[in-house]
């Protein structure tokens, strides 16, 4: 289970754009103008090779007769993510100042007991402003100025915020021995069902209601000798129809139970079709780097021709993610799911890599050599060597100069290749760049005196 970090603090602060910064993603609705954000907004952020939950919330300690219950709303569910969370960024806007709200926030915040980052916005070009100084009447140590519209200060607070952050809890021994599979899907698609029909009994609660399961619950089984662990998750709705503070709490476990997945199986109610709540799920799975298989429900209730349909519009609608497995069931009558478990026995079969370095930059090398990246300023981008960062999931790791010049149309392209050449099954390739620093930068060459007796000689005989 990873870390969890909430972003808090007055509204137009800029959150939301810190949030979008951190998850690099465009998830959260920014505008200049107060109270954009209401509902929580919950994401995965990255930062070498380590990830963490972050929770972008409602601005607090406004008052607004007009407003007055849904601002008291907003503070509610704010304080509840804030509780929840293992370390708090505090956002205060550096253009206005320390205000009387900042003061009261402090003291109310400090009572929650949790590390708090105070970071100062919108610094623009200048992260060493004299109003900094008026935040450290505040009495905290932790003072981050930055600029979140620009990126000023960002990869230093990530830096600390990692640091500062206990490790997530794992089981080591449990994941060796099972496959975690997590089920995904709006509400009333038919996971509980499913589950409850792979291992043969009622063991969860189903009903002809959507929002009947609110916590992910996990199920432990043995099938043809191999052990798996099922995580049945609340069905997640679009967040303009989720106001209940149980159901939001739910979305955060069912985000929890794609990062704590090997594979994720999304469940489609094929009767309906694609949605744009489907898309959505499946954005969220494609952004965690899981293995995905996309199980289309009810499909012995469908005629063929809109079969034929509901399988042209999944190739159109869910073209973004072009390494995803289909399968056609019916949890309510067990048509397909001894061929669900043999996919899912496959790709997890193909998911266990343990490459060398020197294998796996023999591939890029390959990858490299079909399609060039493009020259950047008078000079070719260098990707030098390639190593594993993580299995689960599969992360590699690329050495090379001018990094970060790499357009994300050519990572795409590598991502392809390499998942290729590791013959992946419904699974992608997380890339991340690293800038190899030149060894002798900031070093001077101290010539011998033999050196320094011919330089002498060569000058001397070029004045001649």
């Amino acid at each position: 289970m990873k870390q969890i970090v909430a972003i808090v603090g007055r509204p137009n602060v800029g959150k939301s754009t810190l949030f979008n910064n951190l998850t690099s993603t465009r998830n959260a609705l920014v505008a200049d103008r107060p109270g954009m954000t209401r509902d929580r907004q919950y994401g995965v952020a990255h930062h070498n090779s380590n990830s963490f939950l972050v929770i972008d919330t409602g601005g607090i300690g406004e008052k607004n007769d007009e407003d007055k219950e849904i601002l008291k709303l907003i503070t509610k569910q704010t304080m509840v993510a804030a509780s929840e969370a293992s370390l708090l960024v505090w956002m205060v806007d550096g253009r206005t100042g320390l205000t009387n709200i900042d003061e009261i926030l402090a003291s109310e915040l400090r009572k929650l007991n949790k590390p708090i980052f105070l970071v100062i916005n919108k610094l623009e070009g200048d992260l060493s402003n004299s109003v900094i100084n008026d935040f450290y009447k505040l009495g905290l140590e932790s003072i981050w100025p930055i600029s979140s519209k620009r990126g000023d200060g960002i990869d230093s607070l990530l830096d600390a915020i990692t640091k500062k952050l206990p490790p997530p809890i794992e089981d080591k021994l449990e994941e060796k021995e099972n496959t975690r599979v997590s089920i995904l899907g709006k509400p009333n698609v038919g996971k509980s069902t499913l589950i409850n029909k792979i291992i043969g009994e009622d063991r969860l609660l189903t009903f002809n209601e959507p929002g009947t399961t609110r916590d992910s619950i996990e199920v432990k089984i043995t099938r043809n000798g191999k052990n798996f662990v099922l995580i049945d998750t609340a069905g997640i709705r679009r967040k303009n129809k989720v106001n209940d503070t149980v159901e939001k709490f739910s979305v955060l476990k069912s985000l929890e139970a794609i990062e704590s997945a090997n594979i994720v199986i999304l469940v489609i109610d094929g009767k309906e079709g694609v949605t744009e709540q489907d898309s959505r799920l499946l954005g969220m799975i494609q952004d965690s780097g899981k293995s995905v298989i996309i199980a289309v429900n009810k499909w012995d209730s469908i005629e063929k021709e809109e079969a034929d349909r509901v399988k042209s519009e999944l190739n159109r609608k869910f073209s973004f993610i072009d390494y995803a497995e289909y399968h056609y069931i019916s949890a309510l009558n067990g048509i397909g799911i001894n061929n669900l478990f043999k996919k899912i026995n496959a790709i997890k079969k193909s998911t266990d890599i343990n490459f060398t370095t020197s294998h796996l930059t023999k591939m890029m090398e390959e990858a490299v050599l079909k399609h060039p990246p493009k020259i950047i300023n008078g000079r070719r981008i260098k990707l030098r060597y390639m190593h594993l960062g993580t299995t689960d999931p599969i992360r590699l790791i690329i050495h090379g100069n001018q990094t970060k010049s790499i357009p994300s149309s050519y990572k795409k392209y590598l991502s392809k290749a390499l998942g290729k050449s590791l013959n992946l099954l419904a699974t992608p390739v997380l890339i991340e760049f690293k800038n190899s620093d030149n060894p002798f930068k900031g070093k001077k060459n101290i010539l011998s005196k033999r050196q320094i007796n011919k330089r002498r000689r060569l000058i001397k005989y070029n004045k001649k």
